[in-house]
């Protein structure tokens, strides 16, 4: 069996749609037909080379998604075909499957234990969800990292009070999603930071209720204009920005947290003043929001099917597997918030 698939071969370079030959499941694993996949920019940054070294090449791509179950490996019981699942990076309940290998004639394509930019994809057992089928199919891939890393930050790290302060720093998938979260969860004042114009409006849309673009003003500066010389109780970076996560840290008051969502280049740090986490003020990273798999994405589903959570306004841009290129391409520029590939 066959399948169409986004294949990095060399770092800096386009991906390359080819048809490659997918394996028999070994144990643990579970074929999926993908039904849409989000784009993330962890994927682009590895695209790009921006996370060092890349030992795998030339492999498949993709960490988030929804599909529909094909078949079962040996070994594996949260699932049947036919079962509708969102896909993620983020591992859950059930077996850690290995790595598998695809071939393109002789030559083998390597895949981690999920990849999503593919008609069919070998997944590993504890990267899957079943939900509803009741839930959109473009709506279930955002459950698999854009929401449960940027509500898990609210939800599950911060526990954020009702009518506290929050800053959120890059509006992309993960703070849109934490804006909404925020929004959720009680937060009476949320600011958006961004240097898109756009992503600031449709932050607005999302429950901000203001926002700052630091192409035109200092965000530290501001952020404490608005709170009265007070600061947030809390700021989440998202944007990848050394800056960014800097000003994050800095915009709190003595006992505010700040949790670092975003990725930098390797090898690049932040500084600090260690002065003021003696003084009371902490930060944290994340990874994928402290998500709980086999709770919190169907919960968050549950929520979105009672209108509680309006995750349709995430969805910004799709595209065909053919345009994965373009598509990686205007969300480097800023131009898209969450898209999604459909097959």
């Amino acid at each position: 069996m066959k399948t169409k698939a986004a294949v990095l071969y060399e770092i800096g370079k386009e991906l390359v749609v080819d048809d490659l030959e997918i394996p028999e499941l070994e144990r643990g694993q579970v074929l999926v037909k993908i039904l849409y996949s989000g784009l993330c920019g962890s994927q682009l940054n590895e695209i790009k080379g921006r996370k060092g070294e890349d030992k795998y090449l030339p492999h498949l791509l993709g960490h988030e998604g929804s599909g529909i179950v094909e078949k079962v490996g040996p070994g594996v019981k949260k699932f049947k075909k036919g079962d509708f699942v969102v896909l993620t990076w983020i591992k859950g309940s059930g077996i850690d499957a290995p790595s598998c290998k695809y071939k393109k004639n002789s030559q083998t394509i390597n895949s981690g234990a999920i990849s999503t930019f593919s008609n069919f994809s070998v997944i590993s057992e504890n990267r899957l969800v079943k939900i509803s089928k009741k839930i959109p199919a473009d709506i279930a891939a955002l459950l698999g990292c854009a929401f449960p890393t940027g509500a898990g930050i609210i939800k599950n790290i911060l526990r954020v009070k009702k009518g506290s302060s929050i800053a959120i720093f890059g509006i992309g998938g993960i703070g849109s999603s934490a804006v909404l979260a925020a929004k959720f969860f009680g937060c009476a004042k949320i600011i958006a930071v961004d240097i898109y114009e756009h992503k600031l409006e449709f932050a607005k849309e999302l429950g901000a209720t203001h926002t700052i673009n630091t192409k035109n003003e200092d965000a530290a500066t501001k952020i404490k204009e608005l709170t009265g010389g007070l600061c947030v109780d809390y700021s989440v970076e998202c944007s990848g920005n050394g800056k960014a996560m800097e000003t994050a840290f800095e915009s709190l008051h003595d006992k505010g947290i700040a949790v670092i969502a975003g990725n930098l280049a390797k090898g690049e740090k932040i500084s600090i003043d260690p002065f003021d986490l003696i003084k009371g003020k902490k930060i944290f990273g994340t990874w994928g929001g402290e998500t709980n798999l086999d709770k919190d994405i169907p919960l968050y589903a549950k929520m979105y099917l009672a209108g509680k959570l309006k995750l349709d306004k995430l969805i910004t841009q799709k595209y065909g597997l053919g345009e994965i290129n373009n598509a990686f391409a205007e969300l480097e520029n800023g131009e898209i918030i969450r898209g999604l590939i459909k097959f």
